[in-house]
């Protein structure tokens, strides 16, 4: 099939050769886990151990306190140390359960078991995804059994599995689908099955032909599951861009994917479904990447929740030497969060860690002018919103405008608006500053 794509966005260099042809390794980690509970939207779970408990992996340490919420999973056998305030990876602070890894990693009883091999039905799936605390780990973090608890399933036309993976330097989904494909697949035949209309679609972008052909393969045969290239453009992986790119329909403002027949989950969401429900392991770990231009050895790895950020890049021959590092980011340089310290866990929604010799935000910013009226961000803009009004409505504090007349709070912060000023204008972080001051507004 020839790839499919989206107007608008952006063509950022990938960078994905640093790590895409590294072997993968699980990396067991050294130090104590850190599990804050609120890894997901929705409220906060709710501890269930306390300070001096002995814990098994696979364990439930805190359950969801509410339907939007989700169970935290302890993914190593220990003491618990503490549960305190951390820092994580946006500099706030979380509460968190802290576990003495006892390095032997003694499953909880009947994890791993093999089930559900026959029919199962869609509340056994239901439940299943609910018990092992699985949420979207491409990013956003929503609890999946609330996405998946469709109110009229019978209109659902699609379920699209996103492996676009269109962040410069990550390579997690690309290696997933490489070596996970059969339990991606399985995955997705199980949330097909919670939806007796839908076809399942694998979202892969063309310059990951070795993913491709892996999934493919594992598709041949099917009738209700294909793959289908997308073009390798910056967000393709973008929910309302995969469902136009896809479906052909268009996701309006304040519309929901089930809105227009379609429910999107990310490839490792899907890996984690199979293993919940067939495998009976709740989610411990993922895959992640840890690469940019000043890590020594960048890769992808399978790590566990909870470990320790400063390791992983220790575990990816740490720092070249003679580098200076700038900047280090959780996730991808386009829509990753700038860390103000390695000393805080993966959670079950990150995906990376981008190590930098250079920051191109600092120097985009001394090159800063006012805006020159070109229309360019704009014309790249995945959804179609005027950056160029709304960072004025921004800038005056017009926040009625902004959000009503505008509609920046449907800004996804993909930053392609950024990466194609000529005038160097920092306007994701302006639009992130002024839907945070919004919100914050709205909760008062």
């Amino acid at each position: 099939m020839s790839p499919k794509t989206f107007r608008g966005g952006v063509h950022p260099d990938g960078h994905k050769d640093m790590s895409k042809g590294q072997p993968v390794e699980a990396y067991l980690p050294k130090g104590d886990l850190v599990f804050p509970i609120n890894q997901h939207i929705g409220k906060p779970a709710k501890p269930v151990v306390a300070k001096g408990d002995k814990v098994l992996a696979g364990q439930i340490i805190a359950e969801a306190d509410g339907f939007v919420s989700a169970n935290i999973i302890s993914s190593c056998s220990g003491t618990v140390k503490a549960i305190e305030q951390r820092y994580n990876a946006g500099g706030a602070r979380a509460m968190c359960i802290v576990i003495e890894n006892d390095g032997e990693y003694t499953l909880a009883p009947g994890i791993g078991k093999t089930r559900n091999e026959g029919t199962v039905s869609s509340k056994d799936i239901l439940d299943a995804i609910q018990a092992a605390g699985i949420v979207g780990m491409g990013g956003a973090g929503f609890p999946t059994h609330v996405k998946l608890s469709s109110k009229n399933p019978e209109g659902i036309d699609y379920v699209i599995a996103n492996g676009a993976e269109c962040e410069p330097y990550i390579t997690c989904d690309d290696r997933l689908m490489q070596n996970e494909n059969r339990a991606i697949v399985e995955g997705l035949r199980l949330v097909l099955q919670l939806f007796p209309n839908a076809q399942g679609v694998i979202a892969i972008e063309d310059n990951k032909p070795d993913a491709i052909r892996a999934m493919e393969a594992v598709c041949a045969g099917e009738k209700q599951i294909h793959v289908q290239p997308v073009m390798a453009k910056y967000p393709e992986g973008g929910e309302r861009n995969l469902i136009s790119v896809i479906s052909g329909r268009d996701l309006r403002f304040g519309q929901l994917p089930a809105d227009v027949g379609c429910v999107v989950c990310n490839v490792s969401t899907l890996n984690a479904i199979y293993h919940a429900v067939h495998k009976s392991t709740p989610l411990m770990e993922r895959y992640f990447t840890v690469s940019g231009d000043a890590v020594a050895n960048p890769r992808t790895m399978v790590v566990k929740i909870g470990t320790n950020s400063a390791e992983l890049i220790e575990a990816a021959g740490g720092i070249k030497p003679g580098c200076t590092v700038k900047k280090v980011l959780s996730g991808g340089p386009m829509m990753g969060i700038a860390m103000s310290s390695l000393d805080v866990p993966v959670c079950k929604n990150n995906n990376a860690l981008t190590v930098l010799a250079e920051d191109e935000v600092e120097l985009a910013q001394a090159q800063a002018t006012s805006c020159i009226r070109c229309g360019r961000c704009t014309r790249v803009c995945p959804i179609h919103l005027i950056p160029q009004l709304m960072a004025d409505a921004a800038e005056r504090k017009d926040y009625e405008s902004y959000e009503k007349k505008y509609y920046g709070l449907d800004c996804i912060a993909c930053g392609s608006c950024s990466y194609i000023c000529p005038a160097k204008r920092p306007l994701m972080q302006l639009f992130k500053e002024t839907k945070g001051a919004i919100m914050a507004a709205k909760r008062k």
